[in-house]
């Protein structure tokens, strides 16, 4: 399946590029903001490409094939993008952009668990080869307490039925080891999925996105990258944040109301830009996306 990076074109033209920029592509995934700007502006910017995923370098790499540009690839997290500017001598930067979505080849193809709709090794990092002291979905589901697993469900799931769905996990991994994502949804589903019935939504996805987000500290890692990223911006610079779900548009939403207060920054959305009709009909997957943008001043 090919990714469709989302609101591309509200993205590229909330950075406001101009030539001799340098941008950080802190979340390159599928690569396709990254190929828009080098389609754009070619060579005349440098991009700073930033992704823990390996097979996302090596897609990126393979889109952007033999098209002139002046791109470089790191494989670290978005929260490490200021070790990376410091390693490259880079002081400030004039350009931001973060894509918050997990990209279409890591639902799909990866192998690692992100999908209920697959039966695949109940992983969910980011990393392609996580070592033996890695966080992984599944070391969490199988050791971690009742009351923490309902904490983490209900805090990064916003799932009600969080506490019956923990104790289901803990009571389905006295039985057997939970492997697989199936074996994770089959506890789910018999848990609460009467209550999803004629629901839009699958009884397993706010539990699935509560262990990716407690599994990869994708929120703590948001708010990190927030400070330092805003930290390295030339002033007149641009962030760009496109987030999927409330718990991130709140980080941003809150991180961005607070550097204004503080007088340290614009914000140029005042309300987030969402996708369009025909966007959402073309790239269902786009449908929750919101888009906020912050200039710095000072």
């Amino acid at each position: 399946m090919a990714h469709i990076p989302v609101l591309k074109d509200e993205s590229i033209n909330g950075l406001s590029i101009k030539k001799g920029d340098t941008i950080v592509d802190g979340t390159l995934g599928g690569g396709g903001h990254t190929f828009e700007i080098i389609k754009r502006f070619g060579p005349s910017v440098r991009i700073i490409c930033l992704d823990l995923d390996e097979d996302a370098i090596v897609r990126a790499k393979k889109l952007i094939g033999k098209m002139e540009s002046d791109v470089i690839f790191k494989t670290v997290g978005f929260q490490d993008m200021d070790k990376v500017l410091d390693e490259l001598g880079i002081v400030s930067v004039d350009k931001i952009l973060l894509d918050l979505g997990i990209s279409s080849f890591q639902l799909e193809e990866a192998g690692r668990g992100f999908s209920f709709q697959k039966d695949e090794p109940l992983l969910m990092t980011m990393k392609k080869n996580p070592s033996k002291d890695d966080l992984t979905a599944s070391l969490i589901v199988n050791t971690w307490s009742e009351e923490t697993l309902a904490d983490i469900i209900y805090g990064f799931g916003e799932e009600k039925y969080s506490r019956k769905i923990a104790k289901a996990i803990v009571e389905g991994r006295l039985e057997k080891k939970i492997k697989t994502t199936f074996d994770l949804v089959k506890i789910v589903e018999e848990a609460v999925g009467k209550n999803y019935r004629g629901l839009r939504i699958h009884s397993a996805t706010r539990t699935f996105q509560a262990l990716r987000i407690a599994t990869n500290s994708e929120l703590s890692n948001l708010e990190q990258v927030i400070e330092k990223g805003f930290n390295r911006l030339k002033v007149g610079g641009r962030m760009v944040i496109i987030s999927f779900h409330s718990l991130e548009d709140r980080i941003v939403k809150k991180a961005f109301i607070n550097l204004k207060l503080k007088g340290f920054g614009n914000i140029i959305t005042k309300k987030p830009i969402i996708p369009s009709v025909d966007e959402v009909k073309s790239n269902p997957r786009s449908r929750s996306s919101k888009l906020r943008i912050i200039e710095k001043n000072i």
